[in-house]
């Protein structure tokens, strides 16, 4: 079957329009844009730039996709968008394309559900079945692990890294990496425990569970070495794969800090 477009909608000839998507009334959609088979874009849509959505997203009213980022450095470089499959794309979502600073390219994998007012600026990464609430709002070059959550109305500082599982309290502003099945809420978000309801819901065995809440303690509970070092004295003792994703994290290179309890300032 052929696209179904409302006769309102301002569709280039040039986009790249998959089988069976619909486009609502009033949506205007770029030259460059390539949308998959079976998305449904609502009205009032604004998709512009080299934008690439997958298939079977729905994408709400008054989503703004592909336009330029909030960057004073940005002098219209041919960057990207690029979005997976099966999205759920909420109202005045806003993505912006990469820039010449980063990668050139923001990305969203699939799964996702990105809730009303959510910002994802220039050159973020956004794993798999990642959950952003209402207003949450990424800077540039942040990069989300699969399986993210972050509360309403959070923020998080440019090229924050946040592992995989991890979890974010509502009206949190995260300055430092948060660590894989990290929990971190607060004004200037500090490290609460980890994520441990979230690693239930994944399935993920007990023994994993129990050898990253012993890591943790491990970690976390003398701060008269480096973080690094007790990392790295801590992980000998653990095979578990969760703990070994941690301290391949921890050992990735980062601008930023780690998110540290507040008992524990960060060394």
């Amino acid at each position: 079957m052929t696209a179904k477009i409302h006769p309102s909608a301002l569709v280039s000839a040039k986009a790249q329009i998959g089988a069976n998507v619909e486009i609502g009334a009033f949506s205007i959609i770029g030259d460059e844009v390539k949308i998959g088979e079976g998305t449904v874009i609502k009205s009032h849509v604004v998709i512009e730039g080299d934008t690439t959505i997958g298939k079977h997203n729905t994408i709400f009213p008054f989503a703004s996709i592909g336009l330029a980022p909030q960057d004073l450095k940005f002098r219209g470089e041919k960057s990207k968008v690029v979005i997976g499959d099966n999205n759920s794309i909420r109202e005045h979502v806003t993505i912006h394309l990469g820039t010449q600073d980063g990668t050139m390219l923001t990305q969203i994998g699939s799964n996702c559900l990105l809730m009303v007012g959510v910002h994802i600026a220039h050159d973020c990464v956004v794993g798999d079945h990642v959950i952003l609430a209402n207003n949450a709002t990424l800077a540039g070059h942040v990069v989300l692990g699969d399986h993210v959550v972050i509360g309403g109305l959070s923020a998080l500082h440019q090229f924050v890294r946040v592992g995989a599982g991890a979890m974010i309290g509502g009206m949190s502003g995260v300055e430092h990496d948060v660590i894989p099945n990290g929990l971190v809420m607060g004004e200037r978000a500090s490290l609460a425990g980890l994520n441990l309801v979230g690693m239930k819901r994944r399935g993920i065995d007990r023994d994993d569970i129990h050898a990253i809440r012993n890591f943790y303690k491990k970690v976390f509970s003398d701060n008269e070495k480096s973080f690094s070092l007790r990392v790295a004295e801590a992980s000998q003792e653990f095979e578990s794969k969760v703990v070994q994703e941690i301290v391949t994290f921890v050992k990735s290179e980062s601008a930023r800090s780690f998110c540290q309890p507040k008992e524990n300032p960060n060394s």
